[in-house]
């Protein structure tokens, strides 16, 4: 029987560039910085496709410390550039951009690779892990995304779309507040995979994307028995569609009720 092999992510952020995307530009032509990015959401979105293998973030971290726990919290490994003004030059951009062809050329297992930015001088490297076989997901804000990054990547996420309520069906005056936890990472689950492909989704899938996005994840800890009870309770409430493949018997997803 031959084995299955999981795909795997590396997610390298561009911390500077996601950062100044969220705020606007000033009429000198600088730009300001905004409210901090959510990366969680990011993450969660990300997982949806892969498992995340490698997260590193790439920023002179003395301008964004705050950022700097809850970067930490996730897991990311903060790289620290020194500021471009003693540079000369921008140092993120290179060091990101080497360390991505170290993965690609040493870790086989890496097949995707997730650059966050919309910095269109990451195209070529771009280019070049698609050369090697890599699939390359970009993101980034829409009005600080270089149209020559979105059109070299096998896919691009905009940032805004990531954050917004997208399909999710309003569920908290039919769900018990203890539940609204597990709604919420269900049916941005099932949002995001629809997204993915097309026809049916496997209740395995979901359950498995559901436990890369919250590790911690279990339908038990919610009063339900299996997957397939908290699946069909959704069913019957109205939000979704399911039905049993006559094959194998298993619960599929047909997407959220109209």
């Amino acid at each position: 029987m031959n084995e299955v092999t999981q795909s795997s992510m590396a997610v390298l952020i561009d911390y500077e560039n996601l950062a100044l995307g969220t705020g606007r530009r000033k009429r000198n032509g600088h730009q300001e910085v905004g409210p901090l990015p959510d990366v969680k959401r990011i993450l969660e979105r990300l997982v949806d496709k892969s498992r995340i293998a490698v997260k590193r973030a790439y920023c002179d971290w003395q301008r964004f410390d705050t950022a700097i726990t809850p970067l930490h919290e996730l897991g990311i490994e903060l790289i620290e550039i020194p500021d471009r003004a003693f540079t000369g030059k921008n140092s993120a951009d290179i060091r990101l951009a080497v360390d991505a062809m170290e993965i690609c050329l040493t870790k086989d297992h890496i097949d995707t690779f997730a650059i966050l930015s919309g910095d269109s001088d990451f195209s070529p490297l771009v280019s070049k892990l698609k050369e090697f076989g890599k699939t390359v997901v970009g993101v980034g804000m829409k009005e600080a995304t270089s149209p020559l990054l979105t059109e070299v990547c096998d896919e691009f996420i905009f940032y805004e779309d990531i954050v917004s309520a997208g399909g999710v069906p309003a569920f908290e005056g039919k769900v018990s507040k203890e539940k609204h936890p597990c709604y919420q990472l269900l049916f941005e689950t099932i949002d995001a995979l629809q997204g993915e492909s097309e026809g049916s989704l496997l209740a395995s899938r979901i359950k498995d994307t559901m436990k890369r996005k919250r590790p911690q994840f279990t339908e038990r800890s919610y009063g339900y028995r299996s997957f397939t009870m908290l699946l069909r309770e959704a069913s019957k409430l109205g939000f979704i569609d399911i039905h049993q493949d006559p094959r194998s018997g298993t619960v599929m997803v047909d997407g959220f009720s109209e």
